[in-house]
């Protein structure tokens, strides 16, 4: 048996296993390319610690990065591992990936890893990186009080709008295309590549596209959401310029909030470290975490 079929069958013995290191998410986002996993057993040959990872190649160099739309990688290790045992695991890990002869590795750990503190002690370096998080969402009104002035100003504006979960990938796709050329930017990721996703994200039922739109119909603004049994991301939000004063993009925000209290997990909205999006984060009263 295979690493990865090992991993498949770990995967769905694990419900605490973050949505981004799920086997089936690493076909969907590394579709096209190369993925793999390492593994730990314990000694009853138990897989106690994982590290999924997408491998690529630059003529002869081979080197580790985060697929698109990954927040969380890097390595897992069960939350029964007695602490004196991580360095061990660790020096394991680093000695696989040694004997990859990678170039570069590069991947976010997931939040609270106890591993960070040991791949630092074997010579990694670390950057922190930060996502805003609302951990508790059992009091919706008090989750709402803790709105900034402006966000709930926004929410007033939005009083006409309404919320459509019928949006598809298709149309999400298109209107986030829309959105971007309104910015004079450019769309960070493919069709085909959406399509997948949600295809496997779907059948998984951990997906759902919220979009919000005005008494016309006309889309205003929309969301691409997923989660495990933890957490809810906020993974693709989009929103038109054309309608920045309409309270849509608060009003999304607050959807997706009831939405994620509706299936009792946290909500995450997936960084930012880009200031502007990071104000915007912070104004709905959530938390920054720290991860590296």
């Amino acid at each position: 048996m295979t690493n990865k079929e090992r991993y498949s069958y770990f995967c769905a013995q694990t419900p605490d296993l973050p949505i981004f290191m799920q086997d089936w998410w690493m076909d969907a986002v590394c579709a096209g390319k190369q993925w793999d996993v390492l593994l730990y057993d314990n000694a009853e040959e138990q897989i106690c610690a994982v590290m999924p990872y997408l491998l690529r190649h630059r003529a002869w160099m081979h080197y580790i990065l985060m697929p698109q739309m990954t927040q969380i990688g890097g390595l897992w290790i069960r939350k029964d591992v007695p602490q004196d045992q991580v360095q061990l695991i660790c020096q394991e890990f680093s000695s696989q990936l040694q004997s990859l002869k990678l170039a570069y590795y590069y991947q976010h750990f997931p939040l609270g890893s106890p591993a960070v503190e040991a791949f630092k002690q074997l010579g990694f370096k670390t950057k922190e990186r930060i996502t805003y998080r609302i951990e508790d969402l059992s009091d919706l009104d008090g989750v709402i009080e803790s709105f900034s002035k402006n966000k709930k100003r926004q929410l007033q504006k939005a009083l006409s709008l309404h919320v459509d979960y019928l949006l598809t990938a298709e149309e999400f796709y298109r209107f986030h295309v829309q959105c971007m050329k309104e910015q004079e930017k450019t769309i960070s990721y493919t069709r085909e590549f959406l399509l997948v996703l949600e295809r496997k994200t779907n059948r998984h039922k951990r997906s759902q596209f919220i979009a919000i739109r005005n008494a016309d119909n006309v889309l205003l603004a929309a969301a691409f959401l997923v989660w495990d049994n933890r957490s809810m991301y906020y993974l693709i939000p989009c929103y038109s310029s054309l309608y920045k004063d309409s309270g849509a993009s608060a009003l999304l925000v607050l959807e997706s909030i009831k939405f994620a209290r509706e299936k009792e997990v946290t909500f995450d909205f997936e960084g930012s470290m880009v200031s502007g999006i990071a104000n915007h984060y912070k104004q709905f009263g959530s938390t920054a975490t720290t991860y590296y």
